[in-house]
């Protein structure tokens, strides 16, 4: 059988002596098949190539439109906390307007569902419960000053020397939060803080602020080991951050009763008493209630 031979015909140069190779067919034909495949491999890798180049370009700008939208979160936030801040503060302070002229006891009703439809009905354009808030808050001082003299002086609490108005200090020590809007210590945003932090050495006796009935003793959420303790006429102080409780639901417990002790249970930096007092389940300032 005769085998296809191709010659190869090299030529060194000018002076050079040709030479001749012969090659048979098929190692052309593999010669040719090598090619073909490597070509065809170059251009899939450069294809496959600029395709991740294309990915990660795709991947670098969704995360920085992820980054963008989570900066905008974080603003977000930031500035509903400070909305939800003011608005707490503003409801605080208007019940208490509410209570000290009046208002609660003469409506029969609780703040401020009912003082959010006055100023809704005498201001239809109110859309927002912060602007609410703060028309009813409005609408209450400028009553106040133009109603005094038909506003009755008596107050919905008792008489400020009375056993069951809150006014010893339960625990003595450094005040280092008031009432009202703070920063977060934990978090750094703007939070509204129920009550007043008295700051005292860890097992420092808490004294219950006037008698009354234990209405909860146990563990409660940000506050820790925490105490309730209703003392009638809508009045309540709460004890926060306790280590320990000594008092059960259902006990009846005299001013200045040793009720716990200072610790750092809950949401908390280090040890104090989270002090609360409470009108009809709203927190007030209790500082204006303290004596001495």
């Amino acid at each position: 059988m005769r085998r296809n031979l191709y010659t190869v015909l090299i030529c060194p140069g000018l002076h050079g002596k040709m030479r001749k190779i012969q090659v048979p067919g098929y190692i052309l034909h593999l010669v040719f098949a090598f090619s073909v495949v490597g070509v065809t491999t170059v251009v899939a890798l450069a294809s496959s190539y600029t395709r991740m180049l294309l990915k990660v370009s795709d991947y670098n700008s969704m995360r920085a439109d992820r980054e963008a939208l989570q900066t905008q979160y974080r603003s977000l936030q930031n500035v509903v906390s400070q909305t939800n801040a003011k608005l707490d503060s503003l409801e605080s302070l208007a019940t208490e307007v509410a209570l000290t002229y009046g208002f609660g006891e003469a409506r029969r009703v609780s703040f401020p569902s009912s003082l959010l439809v006055l100023a809704a009905q005498s201001n239809p354009t109110v859309d927002s419960s912060y602007h609410a808030s703060l028309y009813a808050f409005n609408f209450l001082k400028s009553s106040a000053a133009l109603n005094a003299a038909e506003i009755p002086a008596k107050s919905l609490v008792p008489a400020s020397n009375s056993a069951t108005v809150p006014s010893i200090w339960p625990v003595r020590g450094q005040v280092t939060a008031g009432f009202g809007e703070r920063l977060d210590p934990l978090s750094g945003e703007g939070a509204f803080h129920a009550g007043m932090d008295i700051a005292a050495p860890p097992g420092t006796a808490v004294e219950s602020a006037a008698d009354g009935i234990v209405l909860a003793a146990g563990y409660d959420a940000g506050y820790g080991n925490a105490i309730l303790v209703d003392h009638g006429s809508g009045i309540a102080t709460k004890y926060g951050h306790l280590s320990r409780i000594d008092v059960v639901i259902g006990q009846e417990v005299k001013r200045g009763q040793v009720i716990g002790a200072v610790g750092a249970t809950g949401k908390t930096t280090g040890p104090h008493l989270h002090y609360e007092v409470h009108i009809r389940d709203t927190p007030v300032n209790p500082a204006k209630y303290l004596h001495g």
